[in-house]
C-alpha cells in the first residue's frame, strides 16, 4: 500500500463515524457546498441570510424532484433525455385540465403526473422490451412530446393558468416560514431513501446497474424493473413541471429545457456512477443544493445561459473522470 493511501485511510479513521460511512463523492459535494457559501458571502453580504438560503432551498426543490427520478434511471446505467418536454407537457396538461369545470382543479395535478408517467412508461417499454438504447428512445419521446405540445398550443404560450392547489404546493406555506415546495421535496426524498434502502425493488436497481445479466440469472425481472424506473422518472419530471407551473402561475413553452443538464449534473456530482450500480440519494441531495448555489452565484455574476451550460457540461466531465469510469474487473 502506498504512503498516500495510508495517509488517506488514517485521515478517514480520525473522522466521526457518520462521516466515515459517507462516500468520498458525497463528502466532496458537501465540502464544495461550504466553499460556495463562503465564496458567495464574500461576493454579497446577503448570501448567508436565512431568507436568501430558504429561497435557494425552495428553488432547489424543483430540481430535486426531477433529479430524484433521474437518479433511478442513472443507477440502472441508462439516461433519460426526455425530461425537458415531459416537464413541459406535465405542466401544460395540468394547467389545461384545471380549466375543465369543477372537477378540473381537483384532478389537474394527477392528470399532469399521469401524462409524465405514461411517457416514462413508453420509454421503459422501448428500453426494456424493445432493447432500444435509452439515449435514443428518450430523445425520440422528448421530440414527440415537444411536437404534441406545439400542436396543442399552436406554438404560442398557453393561456391556461395553474390551479389553486398547484400554486399552493409551489408557493404556499402550511408551516409558517417553511415553503411547501421544500416539504414536498423532503417527502419525495424520504420516499426515495426508503425505496433504495428498504425495498427489494431498490436492491434490484443497484443489482441491474452492476450487472444486468447477473441480476437476471438471480431471478430479478429486469425488464419490469427498468420499465418502472423510467415511469418513475417520467412521473417525477412531470410533477416537477407541475410545481414549476404553480410557482410561475402558468406553463410556458420549453420551460423544462433548463433542467436536463442540471439534473444529470446533480446526480453525477453526488457520486452516482453514470455507468450505474453505485450511488446514494444523500449525494443527489448534496448535488442539487450544490448546483442551485452554483446557479445563484453565476446569476449574481450575470453569466449568460450559454456560459452556465458550459459550466454544467464541464462539471459532468470532471465528475465522470473522477467517479464515472468502470473498474478494471467490470
Amino acid at each position: 500500500m502506498s504512503e498516500a493511501s495510508e495517509d488517506h485511510l488514517s485521515f478517514r479513521a480520525r473522522l466521526p463515524g457518520f462521516l466515515r460511512r459517507m462516500e468520498p463523492a458525497v463528502l466532496t459535494a458537501f465540502g464544495c457546498i461550504l466553499l460556495l457559501l463562503f465564496l458567495g458571502s464574500l461576493y454579497s453580504s446577503n448570501f448567508l441570510s436565512p431568507d436568501y438560503l430558504l429561497q435557494q432551498m425552495k428553488v432547489a426543490s424543483f430540481l430535486g424532484v426531477v433529479a430524484a427520478g433521474m437518479m433511478v434511471v442513472i443507477l440502472l446505467g441508462h439516461i433519460d433525455l426526455s425530461v425537458p418536454w415531459v416537464m413541459t407537457m406535465g405542466a401544460m396538461m395540468a394547467c389545461a385540465v384545471a380549466g375543465f369545470g369543477e372537477a378540473g382543479p381537483v384532478i389537474a395535478i394527477p392528470a399532469g403526473v399521469f401524462c409524465g408517467a405514461s411517457f416514462g412508461l413508453l420509454n421503459g417499454v422501448g428500453v426494456a422490451y424493445l432493447r432500444i438504447p435509452s439515449m435514443i428512445v428518450t430523445l425520440a419521446t422528448n421530440v414527440v412530446a415537444q411536437g404534441l405540445m406545439v400542436v396543442y398550443t399552436g406554438g404560442f404560450s398557453p393561456q391556461d393558468s395553474a390551479s389553486p392547489a398547484m400554486r399552493w404546493l409551489a408557493t404556499g406555506a402550511i408551516i409558517p416560514g417553511l415553503p411547501n415546495a421544500i416539504l414536498v421535496w423532503i417527502a419525495i426524498s424520504a420516499a426515495m431513501i426508503f425505496l433504495f434502502t428498504r425495498t427489494s425493488y431498490g436492491r434490484a436497481v443497484y443489482g441491474i446497474g452492476n450487472s444486468e445479466r447477473a441480476a437476471y440469472l438471480s431471478g430479478v425481472d429486469t425488464r419490469r424493473v427498468v420499465m418502472i424506473a423510467f415511469a418513475i422518472s417520467g412521473a417525477l419530471s412531470a410533477f416537477g413541471g407541475v410545481l414549476l407551473a404553480g410557482y410561475a402561475s402558468k406553463a410556458a413553452q420549453a420551460m423544462g429545457d433548463a433542467y436536463l443538464l442540471p439534473a444529470i449534473a446533480a446526480v453525477v456530482l453526488g457520486g452516482t456512477s453514470i455507468l450505474g450500480g453505485r450511488g446514494s440519494y444523500l449525494g443527489t441531495v448534496a448535488g442539487v443544493v450544490l448546483i442551485t448555489l452554483l446557479q445563484s452565484i453565476l446569476s449574481v455574476m450575470q453569466m449568460p445561459e450559454a456560459g452556465r451550460q458550459i459550466v454544467y457540461g464541464a462539471v459532468i466531465i470532471v465528475m465522470l473522470l473522477l467517479y464515472g469510469r468502470a473498474p478494471p474487473d467490470r
